[in-house]
């Protein structure tokens, strides 16, 4: 089990408070479909992704991007127990869709630079370890299905 501080949960709170989902969803989803563009095959039925512009103007992608954040809400909401809150979401993503647990933490990765980006100063180092940490538990409970 994970133990986080009052300033942890604070600054992740703080974080999901003023995100813009539509806007942020969007963009970290579609900045790691282009970067690596191996997490592409897991979203086949969303049409065109054949180049960054395509890919950053499919609607699928954007919805699914708000939906990637909408599933974090339930991590911020029970981050005493992320692991259950997403078991069910590990045996799909693991036993359904088969997508490889490494692209998880791709997202992730993705989602920390678009948040710092949009931050821009206030994403400061203890933000960054705060959300970090965050995003490796999600990651964890995400992939244990895998393990």
């Amino acid at each position: 089990m994970v133990e986080w501080t009052e300033q942890e949960r604070s600054i992740i709170n703080g974080i999901f408070a003023n995100l813009d989902y539509e806007d942020i969803g969007s963009k970290a989803l579609c900045r790691c479909l282009i970067v690596y563009p191996w997490t592409q095959r897991y979203f086949g039925a969303f049409g065109n992704l054949y180049n960054a512009e395509a890919i950053k103007t499919n609607p699928m992608i954007a919805a699914h991007g708000v939906k990637i954040l909408h599933g974090l809400d339930r991590a911020v909401k029970n981050m005493d127990d992320i692991k259950a809150v997403y078991s069910e979401l590990s045996v799909l993503h693991s036993e359904k869709l088969h997508v490889d647990p490494d692209n998880f933490r791709l997202l992730a990765d993705c989602l920390t630079i678009v948040i710092a980006a949009k931050m821009g100063p206030a994403f400061n180092a203890d933000t960054q370890a705060a959300f970090q940490k965050f995003l490796a538990v999600v990651v964890s409970a995400l992939g244990r299905q895998y393990h």
